[in-house]
């Protein structure tokens, strides 16, 4: 995997270059702002790019826009956003788009977990820390959805497939098989063959009704 990092703090962009480098993975370019990233990814052809959300020179959402300007220019590319907090602002735009991801920095610390939600990512999967996912969550009514139906839902938007699902919760597939039928059911939201997909459209559909 070719990734490229865009992170001001040296300490964090220099330990994730060497987190991938370690792991196998080829850390293409390393920059300290949003400047360069649109020529670094078009010259190098990466798999990846890891950026944070706030960057010089406001230190507000420099990341988040050149994300956002990446996955339109490159829809294949995989986006992994890195935040101190939770913002949700620019989030909502990308849910829907495959091989996207936003974590929480101190994901980062579960190396094993970080590692497979970046190459969830590059694959064209989701990755979106439980908190996000809380956040987006809270803006719309799940008053209709059960505990458990909820903790599912959070889950699928972690990237985790219905058995991936089963395992993490200790149940059967026919199990979280009908709690998804149902959360789609009471949230008025179509079904299909794909759960990944379906929970970024609830998540979308949330944000919309927010």
């Amino acid at each position: 995997m070719r990734v490229v990092i865009a992170e001001d703090q040296a300490l964090l962009r220099d330990g994730l270059a060497r987190l991938f480098a370690d792991s196998g993975h080829e850390v293409v370019a390393t920059l300290g702002d949003a400047t360069g990233l649109a020529s670094a990814v078009s010259a190098l052809a990466p798999d990846l790019v890891i950026v944070d959300i706030r960057m010089p020179p406001t230190f507000t959402d420099e990341g988040a826009r050149a994300a956002r300007e990446l996955k339109k220019k490159h829809p294949g590319l995989g986006v992994l956003v890195l935040s101190q907090h939770v913002e949700g602002t620019h989030v909502a735009e990308l849910i829907t788009e495959p091989g996207f991801g936003y974590l929480l920095k101190d994901r980062v610390l579960d190396v094993a977990d970080f590692l497979a939600a970046a190459d969830r990512v590059a694959r064209g999967g989701s990755a979106l820390d439980p908190h996000v996912v809380a956040g987006l969550l809270g803006r719309g009514s799940l008053a209709v959805l059960s505990e458990r139906e909820r903790t599912v839902l959070e889950l699928m938007a972690q990237g985790l497939t219905n058995t991936g699902v089963a395992k993490r919760l200790q149940l059967s597939e026919r199990t979280v098989e009908a709690h998804v039928r149902h959360l789609l059911v009471k949230l008025d939201l179509p079904s299909d063959e794909d759960g990944h997909r379906r929970v970024l459209a609830v998540l979308a559909h949330l944000n919309a009704k927010g």
